[in-house]
This record gives structure tokens, sequence and C-alpha cells, in this order.
């Protein structure tokens, strides 16, 4: 393997924002550089949380940075450096590991983003964005009905999903998702002509929802769903400044 190349931290953050444009998004945390570690970066590591293991796991890899969907600041959360975060903040910094975190604008990226990526896996051309800030994708699609929708995604992802049908058995022949912890998006999706909703994870009242509107839902994990944006924008940085990348999947069942 050849030597990497190196680049500045922070001519790799201008890298960052200058794909996912954080200014045009109002946020729940900072988006950016979250822990400052050392100039050089020649390799990346990159996840969805930035959780202690994946911080030990960067460490083990002798990783520069860490690029995470949901990095370890989060607006109106406790601001003492004590046990959990002390720990994740300890490592980081002990080993000189920058950690940069793109939350929204990671999963809005028209190309690298969690919803596109999501929508590359599972096989649909997104033409339509629908939600708050645009965050939701919808396509085409061809399934008998909920059913035959709902064994694609699970293959898909590898992971078995929670499925509200509605009392209408219908052929789905347009779906709308959005990764994440997206529930509350429900209904953008039936004003957006959706026949299913695709996210990561339920709340009670969607599922009386999807019974009453005829519009499926199907809850395919926070985790999996939001496996694919960070490695891909990751790894079309690093090519481009000649950088070393690799991702690291922690198993999360949630």
């Amino acid at each position: 393997m050849s030597h990497p190349s190196h680049t500045d931290r922070d001519a790799l953050l201008a890298a960052f924002d200058a794909e996912l444009q954080p200014e045009r998004f109002k946020d729940y945390g900072p988006n950016g550089l979250q822990v400052e570690g050392r100039r050089e970066i020649a390799r990346i590591v990159s996840g969805v949380t930035a959780s202690r293991a994946l911080i030990d796991a960067a460490i083990a890899a002798r990783a520069d940075a860490i690029f995470v969907h949901h990095g370890l600041f989060w607006r109106g959360m406790d601001s003492r450096v004590t046990g959990w975060m002390k720990q994740r903040l300890q490592r980081l910094l002990a080993h000189d590991i920058n950690l940069f975190a793109y939350h929204l604008p990671l999963d809005a990226h028209a190309q690298w983003g969690n919803n596109a990526q999501l929508g590359r896996v599972l096989g649909w051309e997104p033409d339509q964005r629908f939600g708050e800030q645009d965050l939701g994708f919808a396509a085409p699609a061809d399934f008998a009905d909920v059913g035959a929708l709902a064994a694609h995604v699970q293959a898909a992802l590898g992971r078995a999903a929670t499925v509200v049908a509605p009392e209408q058995v219908r052929p789905i022949r347009r779906v709308a998702w959005c990764t994440g912890g997206a529930q509350g998006f429900f209904e953008s999706a039936i004003a957006a002509g959706a026949d299913a909703f695709i996210t990561g994870e339920i709340s009670e009242q969607q599922t009386h929802l999807a019974r009453e509107t005829g519009v499926a839902f199907i809850a395919a994990g926070h985790h999996a769903t939001e496996r694919y944006g960070a490695p891909a924008l990751a790894a079309h940085v690093a090519q481009r400044l000649g950088l070393e990348h690799r991702f690291i999947d922690i198993d999360n069942p949630a």
C-alpha cells in the first residue's frame, strides 16, 4: 500500500463544509469540528455515532480523524464532563484525534447523504423531497403490497423491521423515506402521496395513522438506516484529498 498523503485539519474541515453546507440547516447540535486533534491528517475513520467503542476502534486503527453522523454535543444536554462523556473525550484528547460530526447536513446531501444512500441501497431513484428542511425523499416503486416491500427492506438492511400495514391492502407505487428518528415526518409523507413510509423508529401514534390513512409504516432501525451516509461522504472526501479511509460499523440493534 502506498503511503497516504496528508492534509491539514482546516483543509479537511473546509472540504467537509463545502460538501455538506452546514450553514443551510437549523440543527440540534454543532456541525463540523467538535473535538480538535492533531493538525496533520492522513487517516480517517467513519462511523455512525461517536461512541466509546468507535473511538477505541479508531485509536486501534491509528486514525487521525473520526467522521460521524451523531457527534458528542446536542442542544439542551448536560454540559458537565463526567461519566461516559469524560471517557469519550479523554480518549480523543489523549490520542490527539479530531472528531468531525454532521447531523442534518449529512441526512440531506443529495448524493452522499443518509437518505440518498439508503435510496441507493434499496434501489430507488428519488424524484421528490418533502418535510421539514426538505429532509425526506420519495420515489416511484413497484411492490404488490406492504409485505413485499417489507421483505425487500429487511433483506437489503439485514435486520427485522417493525411493519404496520393499513386496514386495506393496496399495491405500493410510491415510497417515501427519511432515515433515523423521523417518525414525525409520517404525515408529510402521506401528504406527499406515498403508499408507504420507511424510517428508523416508530412511536405509538404512527400505528393508528397507518391503519387509518391507508399508508404503510416501516421502522427499519435508526442505526440500520443511517449506516451509509458517513462512509460514502468520508470516502468521497478522502479520495479527493488522497487520504486513507475506513468505515467501522459498531453493531446497534436500535
